[in-house]
């Protein structure tokens, strides 16, 4: 199913379709896998609200977000992204270290020929245990195509394999991106980190009530507008949706950034760990000598759970062959490979500099990781993002670039 809105799908077409699907498939235990609250733009905690309500008495529906590594949602996340639909304390909260098994393994003979030999190993292919063995008719993955750091392009079986994933799987995928580069991948399909997730689905999901519900969006004035939405499980309506979004969620500028200024909401920015979309959704834009201030004032950590935050503030941005090298040396690294890539992705080699603006994290704290550091206030008052619009602004005599949400872009110029 494909429904394309003009300008973007109203909610009654939306509930229109959800409900021709599912009156098609007429499930009795469905599992639905949407995103958790950092993806606040997705429609998908929507799309979940409508699919309970369709459903009504007649299905056991079951919600379990596809956290990867993130934190858990919070009552006030779970009743906003859910709207009040979703009770919390049902919410399944996927564990990505305890609660899954491996279905086998993806080759290391396939992994180096994707990788163009760059890495030599099998990956282990883990999924929360509630997907092989939960007994669902139905399983309904859903969430939003949009340009991504590691895959190139966000959600199918991503929002599984590493939503849903493990350690492996996850550390694994990571940094076979960081290892063939980010300006190689991002926006892009057929990266190598999805080929290796197309040999899982085609070899270890095929057999599983799977089905996709993929959504293209944008924003406007803090409201999500679905520009796209896809039901299926054929791997061409992913790609439809791949096209779809770079028209929307691409955008170019005519010319190298030489100062941008970045905003991260805190109701959905809470660590530099998704803040750093900053840093990677910018970064082939920016000029080489250029300044990236990120406007950070609910930003209270770095990583997303004690142990990243913890291999992050040990070993900070400090370059990606550095890091690379400290894969070598450092144990503790080595087998946090998600932490590594993500050390890599927030890292710019020098190409330009970073200040964090925060008020939750000290001075010592951000430059303790290799960024700068401005108050947020001081920051806020120089560049008022009530008052700035998306693109190119002049505050004072300067020219800046201003973006009110990385999550919804990935900005480029050439």
């Amino acid at each position: 199913m494909v429904l394309r809105g003009r300008p973007f799908i109203d909610d009654a077409a939306l509930y229109e379709a959800l409900a021709s699907f599912l009156d098609e498939r007429k499930p009795k235990k469905l599992l639905v896998i949407p995103p958790d609250y950092t993806r606040l733009y997705s429609g998908a905690g929507k799309i979940t609200a409508m699919i309970i309500d369709i459903l009504g008495d007649s299905c056991r529906v079951d919600v379990m977000p596809a956290l990867g590594t993130h934190m858990p949602m919070t009552k006030d996340e779970c009743d906003s992204f859910f709207l009040g639909r979703v009770d919390h304390e049902k919410l399944i909260v996927h564990r990505w270290r305890e609660d899954v098994v491996s279905l086998g393994k993806v080759p290391a003979t396939f992994v180096r020929e994707v990788s163009e030999g760059l890495v030599d190993s099998d990956v282990d292919v883990e999924v929360n245990r509630l997907i092989p063995e939960g007994g669902y008719d139905l399983i309904l993955s859903v969430g939003q195509v949009v340009p991504h750091e590691v895959v190139g392009m966000a959600n199918y079986s991503k929002n599984i394999f590493v939503g849903c994933g493990g350690p492996s799987m996850i550390g694994t995928s990571h940094m076979l991106g960081a290892f063939y580069g980010i300006e190689r991948i991002m926006g892009r399909d057929f990266s190598p980190v999805r080929r290796v997730f197309d040999y899982a689905e085609e070899h270890f999901l095929s057999g599983f009530p799977i089905v996709y519900v993929f959504t293209v969006t944008t924003a406007s004035e803090d409201t999500t507008e679905i520009r796209s939405l896809f039901i299926g499980r054929d791997r061409k309506l992913f790609e439809a949706a791949v096209a779809d979004s770079r028209e929307y969620n691409m955008i170019k500028v005519e010319k190298p950034l030489k100062k941008a200024v970045v905003y991260l909401n805190p109701r959905e920015f809470k660590s530099t760990w998704l803040g750093n979309k900053a840093v990677y959704r910018t970064r082939l834009a920016m000029a080489d000598g250029g300044e990236l201030t990120v406007l950070a004032p609910g930003v209270d950590r770095f990583g997303e759970d004690p142990v990243n935050d913890g291999m992050i503030r040990k070993y900070g941005y400090c370059g990606r062959e550095n890091v690379l090298s400290l894969v070598k040396t450092e144990p503790d690294l080595a087998a946090s490979l998600s932490a590594a890539a993500h050390l890599i992705h927030g890292s710019t080699d020098g190409r330009f500099s970073v200040t964090y603006c925060t008020e939750l994290l000290s001075k010592e704290e951000i430059e303790g990781v290799g960024y700068g550091w401005m108050p947020y206030a001081e920051a806020a008052k120089k560049y008022p993002p009530e008052l700035l619009k998306d693109g190119f602004n002049t505050v004072g005599n300067e020219e800046i670039y201003f973006i009110s949400n990385p999550a919804l872009g990935l900005w480029t110029c050439g």
